[in-house]
């Protein structure tokens, strides 16, 4: 089979391999493909662009948190019925998890993947320079495929010229586009209300320029031709989806809205294969806990920059403290997490009530106070981990939360970059915390939240063992 593909990727943080993906990717659109997207790494907000641009679940493609064979397993399902797949890097192409190899890194997904990489560099205030920068990417490791070069921040057409004929001359890499210095076509800040303007369909306009311009200074037929060179493609035998679909023997709520909408696809997918059916919510909107439901899952998002609104949503407030009163198995991330505990305060100090199933208060800071990967290690059993065992996924917030750390029932001992550090909640059927869990690192802790459900369904209905052992998860 084949499967065209390519990687955009960044010579560093802030070369605009953002703004020139979504540039091509709309390109792509207006010629009337279907383009799927992908982002390496643990990140939210660039793929809920891909998403929007292109009309397809954006997925992330990450080495760490996911064994390799599940990270193309991923890509397999995620490019099926695509006419080209692009990947967007993280970072910088080489950077990653260790600064002494590829690992990863853009890097280690373009090879696993066998895809070829366009780079994109920053060549403001740079002319033969910007060979150079090239000239050591390439012999950084001269097994990923350096197919392509786009430079960005270019100050003229004359300026874009000087580096194209610098490159070439010393690399042998085609300069295959560039994109003018010029704010309208600059991705804007990534402040926390970008997803809800995405979800408004605010967005529209600068992807239309985008399109616009990249089809202008961009080669986008070339760029077509190299994702066609690498296309043969040999589907991998599923792992994280191996075993039978099941039919849905659970109801599992999940709150999807602007303040809510931080999930990995893989996440939910996973939930629906093993035997859930998914019942979405939109707190903002007013809408309860499902009274259906049998679980509840809340994700990441933005709460704090609807902190007022839903401190207003009087039933909402009242459904998800009835049912983790009556034992609902609830599963919450950082978003999530922040909306069970007893207060939001906002960057302006101001304090918004929130569920008050969770004892502590939650405060709004003026700088980022985590990012990074997390392994998570269980403190004790808990509703997705028995005690011991581990997952992956990572953390990214701005906000701090107090409660008595005496005899606090934290859910984890969290190890990342920065140390090791006990985190989250984990209190008979309600376990949250600021890390966000790619359940493809341990997909038992899928099969563990069902069996939850199902135990708390019987209980609801007042069924017998014997009427839904036939749903029941090994």
């Amino acid at each position: 089979m084949r499967r065209p593909r390519i990687v955009i990727a960044g010579a560093s943080s802030g070369a605009g391999k953002t703004t020139v993906t979504l540039g091509i990717m709309a390109a792509l659109k207006q010629r009337q493909l279907q383009v799927q997207g992908f982002k390496v790494g643990p990140d939210y907000i660039d793929p809920s662009y891909h998403t929007a641009l292109t009309g397809r679940p954006s997925r992330n493609l990450d080495t760490w948190m996911m064994a390799k064979e599940i990270v193309r397993e991923v890509f397999d399902r995620g490019s099926r019925d695509a006419d080209i797949s692009v990947i967007e890097g993280v970072m910088g192409l080489y950077d990653g998890k260790d600064p002494l190899s590829n690992g990863g890194s853009t890097a280690e997904v373009s090879s696993l993947l066998d895809a070829s990489v366009i780079l994109v560099v920053n060549v403001a205030s740079m002319a033969r320079s910007a060979a150079a920068v090239v000239l050591g990417f390439q012999q950084l490791d001269p097994q990923v495929k350096l197919a392509g070069i786009i430079v960005n921040r270019v100050g003229s057409k004359g300026h874009y010229e000087l580096v194209k004929a610098a490159i070439e001359q010393v690399c042998n890499v085609p300069v295959v586009g560039y994109l003018l210095w010029q704010d309208e076509i600059d991705i804007p800040s990534r402040h926390l209300g970008l997803v809800p303007a995405i979800e408004r369909g605010e967005m529209a306009p600068l992807f239309e320029v985008l399109g616009k311009t990249a089809e202008g200074s961009i080669d986008i037929d070339r760029i077509l031709e190299l994702a066609q060179f690498d296309a043969q493609w040999h589907a991998p035998r599923p792992s994280l989806f191996a075993e039978p679909r099941r039919a849905p023997f659970v109801r599992l709520a999940v709150a999807r809205d602007s303040a809510f909408n931080f999930y990995y696809p893989e996440n939910l997918e996973l939930i629906e294969w093993y035997g859930a059916e998914i019942e979405y919510f939109r707190p903002l909107d007013g809408e309860p806990v499902p009274l259906t439901a049998d679980g509840l899952y809340l994700g990441g998002g933005f709460p704090e920059e609807f902190a007022a609104q839903l401190s207003a949503r009087d039933q909402v407030l009242a459904s998800a403290l009835q049912v983790v009163s009556c034992g609902m198995p609830v599963f919450a991330e950082c978003g999530g997490w922040m909306f069970l505990t007893s207060s939001l305060a906002d960057r302006a100090g101001t304090q918004h009530r929130m569920v008050g199933a969770i004892p502590a208060a939650v405060q709004m800071q003026n700088k980022r106070v985590a990012l990074g990967y997390r392994e998570v290690t269980a403190v004790a059993d808990n509703l997705l981990l028995c005690k011991g065992e581990t997952a992956r996924g990572h953390e990214f917030h701005y906000s701090t939360a107090s409660f008595e750390p005496q005899n606090w029932p934290f859910a984890y001992v969290s190890e990342g970059r920065r140390g090791v550090n006990q985190e989250g909640y984990a209190k008979g059927n309600v376990l949250a915390g600021y890390t966000h869990l790619h359940f493809a690192s341990n997909p038992k802790m899928v099969k563990r939240l069902l069996r939850a459900c199902q135990v708390y369904r019987e209980s609801r209905l007042g069924l017998g063992r014997a009427t839904a052992v036939r749903g029941e998860i090994s």
